[in-house]
């Protein structure tokens, strides 16, 4: 876990994964953590950056400021981590307040999202009238007494049959969030809402809602698909308002499909530019993309805008590949063929996180079936470059 200061508060965030992977960021639900995504992981980092961070007083980060909460606010917070995480656009992913987070985006940023899934939330959830008698209790109560009787809307109750921990765990964890910044939220739940603000903004985005959800029920998701243009919604049955903690291998699932580069009829129409553009950037990096660019001339120019819709729109923007998996094969193919390229993909091995004894094997592998002389070459160059370290 990290930390960083954003309008004089700490915020305790994770970036986990290489700077060469798409980015999503995820947001949790009010009176979590980011721990909610834990075991959602393992499936994201093969292919993607990930960025989560805990909201205003829960988790690690510190208790809100002066003054009240608004979607807006939350939204900037997600931007400035993004924005300290180098990403330029970034698919995202929110369930309950998480979700209102989500469709601040879309209402201001769009421009910004490759994708939202939204999870067990709305354009409205509940009323002010329940959410200021809440705040008020909070602030009378405390986090920790009132858990007992919050956590169980949580899950669905064959999550807490199977699991009978699970309910303890997320008290503890609850009762130890500021009483405040809590009590600011549920007044923003209840005073600001997203009816009318999100039609027409053409971002991709699927919703994910429970069939055992008491604190958004799927009428409440069905009316938030209306006001987002009718997008696909799936209420998956006996999950309850936490799919990631409860079903995360399904969620995961869901959340890859949404995330999934839309490749089309490849072999009839090919993929456009922009979406071979974004992944050539995602990869190589902006500079060197840049440069590029600016030295293409008549003669080349649409071979670059060629290589770019082929090599990094149908190849490397491909899911059934890892772009880790798809490194390891075009250097081991460049160092085999001798090929000028091997710098630039020995430098982008780095950025996509390739550890010196996978680049090792791949080098060996290069030796055996394409050529001693090949390999010696590849591992001189490598050692130019700062792969490995001298032998005591």
């Amino acid at each position: 876990m990290a930390f960083l200061t954003i309008d004089g508060r700490s915020v305790a965030y994770r970036l986990l994964g290489a700077a060469a992977n798409p980015l999503v960021v995820l947001a949790h639900p009010l009176g979590m953590s980011q721990a909610v995504w834990d075991d959602v992981l393992p499936a994201l980092l093969p292919r993607y950056r990930v960025l989560t961070w805990d909201l205003p007083g829960h988790g690690a980060s510190q208790a809100w400021g002066e003054g009240s909460i608004t979607p807006a606010a939350l939204a900037a917070e997600a931007l400035a981590l993004v924005e300290h995480a180098g990403a330029e656009r970034f698919h995202f992913a929110g369930t309950s307040i998480g979700g209102v987070v989500g469709q601040a985006l879309i209402a201001e940023h769009g421009e910004r999202l490759l994708s939202a899934t939204l999870t067990n939330t709305g354009a409205v959830i509940g009323n002010a009238e329940l959410w200021n008698t809440r705040a008020g209790r909070v602030r009378q109560e405390g986090l920790a007494a009132m858990s007992e009787e919050i956590v169980p809307r949580w899950f669905a109750p064959a999550c807490f049959e199977a699991e009978p921990a699970l309910k303890a765990g997320w008290c503890t964890q609850m009762g130890r969030g500021d009483d405040e910044s809590y009590a600011l939220l549920c007044e923003m739940l209840g005073r600001d809402t997203f009816d009318g603000r999100l039609a027409g903004k053409g971002v991709k985005v699927r919703l994910l809602g429970g069939s055992e959800d008491m604190a958004t029920p799927p009428a409440t998701l069905e009316a938030l698909a209306t006001e987002l243009d009718g997008a696909p919604l799936e209420i998956l049955e006996g999950v309850g308002h936490v799919p990631s903690v409860e079903v995360p291998g399904l969620f995961a699932e869901r959340l890859l499909a949404v995330m999934a580069v839309e490749l089309g009829d490849v072999a009839n129409q090919g993929v456009d530019y922009a979406t071979g553009l974004e992944t050539r950037t995602q990869v190589l990096g902006e500079e060197h993309v840049a440069r590029s660019t600016a030295n293409a001339t008549s003669l080349d120019a649409p071979f670059q805008q060629m290589i770019t819709r082929l090599a990094w729109g149908e190849l490397w923007s491909n899911d059934d590949l890892s772009r880790r998996e798809r490194s390891m094969i075009t250097t081991g193919i460049l160092a085999a063929l001798g090929r000028e390229e091997l710098t630039l993909h020995l430098k982008t091995a780095k950025r996509i996180g390739l550890t010196e004894a996978e680049l090792r094997q791949v080098l060996m592998h290069v030796a055996i079936y394409g050529g001693v002389p090949a390999a010696n070459h590849a591992f001189a160059l490598a050692k130019e470059l700062g792969w490995g370290q001298a032998e005591a």
